[in-house]
């Protein structure tokens, strides 16, 4: 009866450090999910964020209707596509500013 003990102890022991193993291979393997998974919650939570500031200050979102009737839906989509590329423009700028070592914010 001892042996036995013994083997389901030993057989135990071989199965821990199985689990062990597996565990750190998953690990290493889900790290890159990891970091997307980060990144999306930091998506999350600004845009969570930015619904919270808005509804602490309603003003912005009649004062963004009122433009946007004032100005006409052309001109305002015509001026969002020129600061979406000149967003773009900074964002790549900042990358190759980033290669050099230097950092800007």
């Amino acid at each position: 009866m001892d042996q036995r003990l013994i083997d389901i102890g030993i057989r135990r022991g071989r199965l821990i450090e199985r689990i062990a193993r597996q565990r750190a291979l998953l690990g290493e393997q889900l790290q890159p999910v990891r970091s997307v998974l980060g990144a999306t919650d930091r998506g999350i939570a600004g845009v969570r964020s930015g619904i919270a500031y808005l509804r602490q200050h309603p003003a912005i979102i009649v004062a963004a209707v009122a433009l946007l009737v004032v100005l006409k839906p052309r001109r305002v989509w015509r001026w969002a596509q020129r600061g979406f590329v000149v967003w773009q423009s900074w964002r790549a700028m900042r990358e190759r500013l980033a290669a050099f070592g230097l950092r800007w914010r």
